[in-house]
């Protein structure tokens, strides 16, 4: 799968491939401060997070999970790609992540968020919009 996904890549032109690389760089841009703003300021307090299982979900609201993982494995894919190709590969391989449901995805955003730099980052971000700073509880490094 991941062989023919390499192979419909390279035989795609090379405007379309810039393309793609732009509006995911511009939508990246726009998305990230916005997300970041949004995340309520005790969101990482909780020890872990109520897991809702699939088939207890609406069929429009599994469809919509559904869709949800799709266009983050599609995300996940192109950042893969932008490892190698112009683009922001590592941030754009996050974005998927963060998009996706499965096992210890939480942990790995308490993880992610509560390293030094990225926090710093983030209450940087937050103050800039006068919301509050994240709080962290424990000590996770």
């Amino acid at each position: 799968m991941i062989a023919e996904f390499f192979n419909f890549v390279q035989n795609l032109d090379r405007w379309v491939l810039t393309t793609i690389l732009v509006l995911s760089f511009s939508i990246t841009i726009a998305v990230v401060p916005w997300l970041v703003i949004k995340i309520p300021a005790d969101y990482f307090l909780e020890e872990k997070r109520e897991r809702v299982g699939l088939f207890t979900l609406f069929p429009l609201q599994l469809l919509l999970v559904l869709l949800k993982n799709a266009l983050g494995l599609v995300i996940v894919l192109l950042g893969i790609l932008m490892l190698v190709l112009p683009g922001q590969g590592l941030l754009t391989i996050l974005i998927g992540l963060l998009l996706m449901n499965f096992p210890g995805k939480f942990r790995l955003e308490k993880w992610l968020v509560s390293r030094g730099p990225v926090l710093q980052s983030v209450n940087w971000l937050r103050a800039r919009y006068k919301k509050p700073e994240l709080m962290i509880d424990g000590d996770d490094s």
